[in-house]
């Protein structure tokens, strides 16, 4: 028979872990939620109520408004945030610019003031950072978007050099050849009435994806084709997943698109590691040019090799999560704003005649170049309000890890989720005027500077630290694209063209760009 006093010894420590247990979960379920509800309350912050019984009430509404409103188009206008944001936008509209919301049990607050912004962004004290990503995201790309710290300062400082103005425009020819192709099959395609029907989201994915092919791996670009190929359906099975309830741990259960996702990931690692390890044999032999962006990466690299001794330095792995991060950011980006380019200026012909009016005087008789580039001045305009208007990247996404003070006296406490609605803050009246909705590229006649209120409100490439490494690449290859188009061709939406604008990464046409082109 046991002792009666060790049979009382386990059943108190029972209890006592059961205790520990409903304390700890009264802890994560009410009073950690409702000390951060109150804390922003405080402060001004107005949103909806913090209730442990219907944790999924605001996911729930999110969903219900994201489905009702990508379920039809939506009338051919610049008005477009109730389609593409509704949440955020009823958000905003109901409880004001400084708002937040609860997903599960932790607070998401709105800010549009572009002075906070700025603070968040720059985030001095390192206590704001992006969000944990969701793994299923983390299989696409784990490179320098994604880091923190002292190894995304290294990696940040390694890379940068291969995107500096001088070496991108070395690029150049890469950018008008692969726009001479596109250009050449349209015209082989013109029928009898002397027009062509296109879907420009799909042959602009087509034209940067050669692009950044081309530029990032040079000699191999046949082999960067095929890899961008099979990060496409990575990228779609990512996005399938990322629109289902995660459950953590289910991407280790061999269903069949969890096998095709292992599978597409071990093979594009290997394809970029053999890629990798020949242009480092190229450049030891001294067989490669450095005009591609994956030579210039491993040349200072190798620099850093022989004069860091920290271990700071990229290894292979790093390498082939940067040049995964070249295709995603490169590719996705600068498609989605050119399309939009010329939907927008289908929609708006005079603007496409006086942008084509400044082509034609700048480079009538010749390709363009980098000195063609800095005079154009309509072109730019017009890129500009397009980014304001149709901004690839909707919004930006970072979490409190600590107490943070930002502003003059805000604090935004542990644990909460911070979102800068970049698509809302384009459009605030308040910062561009009562004309916020309309397509005015002449707001950016002075510059960035002079185009609203605070030139903080305009940020399509970030702010601060942070600011995108590849916005000098993504301006150079859409000027070049947009003047190529202008030179050979006027252009106008098919009857066909829905205006559905809708996120899935980044803002794209949800049933295509159908544009209809006419060679000169």
């Amino acid at each position: 028979m046991e002792d009666p006093k060790f049979q009382a010894l386990i059943i108190s420590l029972f209890f006592l872990v059961s205790l520990l247990c409903i304390l700890k979960v009264y802890q994560i379920i009410w009073l950690r939620p409702k000390r951060l509800e109150k804390s922003l309350k405080r402060q001004g912050f107005e949103g909806t109520s913090y209730n442990p019984f219907n944790l999924t009430k605001d996911t729930k509404e999110f969903v219900k408004q994201i489905i009702e409103a990508w379920s039809k188009p939506i009338s051919l206008s610049h008005q477009i945030v109730q389609r593409v944001d509704p949440f955020t936008n009823n958000m905003v509209q109901k409880y004001g610019k400084l708002s937040f919301c609860w997903f599960g049990t932790t607070p998401r607050v709105t800010i549009m003031d572009p002075r906070l912004i700025k603070e968040v962004l720059i985030n001095k004290q390192g206590h704001i950072q992006k969000p944990k990503i969701n793994p299923l995201i983390k299989i696409l790309t784990k490179g320098l978007t994604t880091l923190e710290g002292e190894k995304w300062a290294e990696h940040r400082r390694i890379i940068s050099p291969a995107f500096q103005l001088e070496k991108l425009k070395g690029m150049i020819p890469i950018f008008v050849n692969n726009s001479v192709t596109l250009i050449n099959k349209w015209k082989k395609s013109i029928d009898e009435e002397g027009s062509l029907e296109v879907d420009m989201w799909s042959e602009f994915q087509e034209l940067t994806g050669d692009v950044i092919s081309q530029t990032a791996f040079g000699s191999n670009f046949d082999n960067g084709n095929e890899i961008l190929t099979l990060q496409k359906e990575l990228q779609k099975l990512v996005v399938e997943a990322m629109q289902s309830l995660y459950i953590p741990g289910f991407r280790f259960v061999p269903t069949k698109k969890n096998r095709r996702r292992k599978e597409l990931d071990q093979k594009i690692t290997s394809m970029l590691r053999r890629l990798i390890e020949r242009k480092e044999e190229m450049i030891k032999n001294k067989e490669t040019d450095e005009n591609n962006l994956l030579s210039l990466m491993l040349q200072y690299n190798n620099e850093d090799m022989k004069t860091v001794s920290n271990n700071i330095c990229m290894t292979m792995d790093d390498i082939v999560e940067e040049c995964k991060l070249f295709y995603l950011a490169g590719h996705e980006t600068t498609s989605s704003w050119l399309t939009w380019t010329m939907i927008v200026l289908a929609m708006h012909q005079d603007w496409q005649q006086k942008a084509r009016d400044e082509v034609m005087q700048l480079c009538k008789d010749k390709d363009p170049d980098n000195q063609v580039i800095s005079h154009l001045k309509i072109v730019n305009m017009i890129l500009y309000e397009v980014l304001r208007l149709y901004p690839p990247v909707i919004a930006l996404y970072q979490h409190a890890y600590k107490e943070t003070k930002i502003g003059d006296d805000l604090t935004i406490q542990a644990g909460v989720d911070i979102v800068l609605p970049i698509l809302l803050v384009n459009r605030d009246h308040d910062l561009w005027g009562e004309d916020a909705q309309e397509f005015k590229p002449e707001r950016f006649s002075q510059g960035i500077s002079k185009a609203c209120k605070d030139q903080t409100a305009f940020l399509p490439f970030g702010w601060g630290p942070r600011t995108c490494i590849g916005q000098n690449f993504a301006m150079i290859e859409a000027k070049i694209a947009l003047v190529m188009m202008l030179k050979h061709f006027s252009f106008e939406l098919s009857p066909s063209y829905t205006h559905a604008p809708y996120t899935v990464m980044t803002l794209q046409p949800q049933h295509g760009a159908q544009i209809i082109l006419r060679p000169f």
